[in-house]
């Protein structure tokens, strides 16, 4: 089973729709011990970062997903719930992220020409030996939406990369723990099959 983590951030019931079509069995919770319990676990999510963290503590879930990391179980971010698993965020100063991994969140500088936020379908470039990837040809085409973007500190960890008046990493491997910035859930096959290869760790 996977949980997808419920901390009132949206974004919920299409992940739950793409886990469904994929004959995944998956609950939306934020139930520890069900958390706890699950094969696999996702952090969706679509708003402010420091809103987000509030509601994560609120809930007690800053705790469980740092002990659910800490067993090495397979852990999905996505879009906020990437940011979220960083330090902190440009959008929130003095909010401390969980500090999962080791990097920033910084706002897409102004530039004319683009439009913030960054919305639509772009081009990925892919790491070779990426296990979130397989079997996904580099540049393939995902689907973005945020005002703020990663950069990660440890490079050996970016997955995925996108150009959008900046470079942007766009997907993080680190051990057992995966995120991207676009939505998997929303960026039709090649997003089902990066779902499929998460499913399948």
């Amino acid at each position: 089973m996977i949980a997808i983590i419920d901390y009132d951030a949206g974004n919920l019931k299409s992940v739950e729709k793409a886990l469904l079509y994929l004959d995944e069995e998956c609950k939306i919770t934020r139930e520890p011990n069900e958390i706890f319990n699950a094969d696999k676990v996702i952090l969706p999510g679509v708003g402010a970062f420091g809103d987000a963290m509030q509601k994560l503590h609120n809930y007690g879930l800053d705790s469980v997903i740092e002990k659910v990391v800490s067993e090495n179980k397979p852990f999905l971010g996505i879009c906020l719930g990437l940011q979220l698993l960083f330090e902190g965020s440009d959008e929130a100063e003095g909010i401390d992220g969980l500090k999962i991994l080791k990097g920033r969140i910084k706002a897409i500088p102004h530039k004319e020409g683009y439009k913030i936020p960054h919305m639509g379908w772009n081009s990925i470039s892919i790491k070779e030996d990426s296990r979130l990837f397989k079997g996904i040809k580099d540049q393939s085409y995902v689907y973005f939406v945020h005002s703020y973007y990663l950069e990660a500190e440890n490079k050996e960890d970016v997955a995925a990369e996108t150009e959008y008046v900046v470079n942007i990493h766009a997907s993080v491997e680190h051990n057992n723990i995966f995120a991207c910035q676009f939505h998997p859930e929303k960026s039709g096959d090649i997003g089902l099959a990066i779902l499929k290869n998460f499913c399948e760790l």
